[in-house]
């Protein structure tokens, strides 16, 4: 009887599969070639977006998915800004100080999901430039940020030809940046 109450509250989503798939992106974004060759920023904000940005690829992949897969989606998207949440902790941004900045993390990401996503839907390879340019280079143009943006439309179309199952069972392929 008591496991039968128990189930009752429990989450719908396995944890692990969850934790294996964000910790996959966390892994892939720390990728040294990002920040020595393609001069991602190697700081706290240059790391968020290299997340963001691997986040967003994966949210592409599994976007229109329902039941079991939008509630896998959800629970990485809940992994990813508690991590965030811990991260700020840790720095030292204060209790009433955390919220602020994750609803702000939280706009930022959703907002570079936007304009991402657009850009790739178009196969607009200028406008993913732009959109990297503006918000993981501070406005700076060059070779890095064509590098990016060629990277990110490869791992689209890689992790498109990932089957959805194979990703909420925990496993996910990236490449390695060229």
């Amino acid at each position: 009887m008591l496991s039968a109450i128990q189930s009752l509250f429990r989450k719908s989503t396995d944890t692990e599969p969850v934790y294996a798939i964000y910790n996959a992106i966390v892994a892939q974004s720390r990728q040294p070639r990002f920040y020595a060759d393609w001069q991602v920023p190697d700081t706290v904000t240059g790391r968020f977006d290299m997340i963001s940005l691997h986040m967003a690829l994966l949210f592409r992949r599994l976007r229109g998915e329902n039941g079991k897969h939008k509630d896998f989606s959800q629970a990485v998207f809940d992994v990813f800004f508690k991590d965030m949440d811990r991260s700020l902790r840790e720095m030292g941004v204060t209790d009433l100080g955390v919220p602020k900045k994750i609803q702000k993390m939280g706009n930022i990401f959703f907002g570079l999901l936007a304009a991402l996503s657009a850009a790739m839907d178009g196969k607009d390879a200028a406008a993913l430039q732009e959109v990297l340019s503006r918000n993981i280079f501070d406005g700076q143009e060059g070779p890095h940020v064509e590098a990016l943006a060629d990277y990110l439309m490869a791992e689209d179309a890689v992790l498109a030809g990932q089957p959805v199952e194979a990703i909420a069972g925990g496993t996910i392929r990236f490449g390695v940046p060229a």
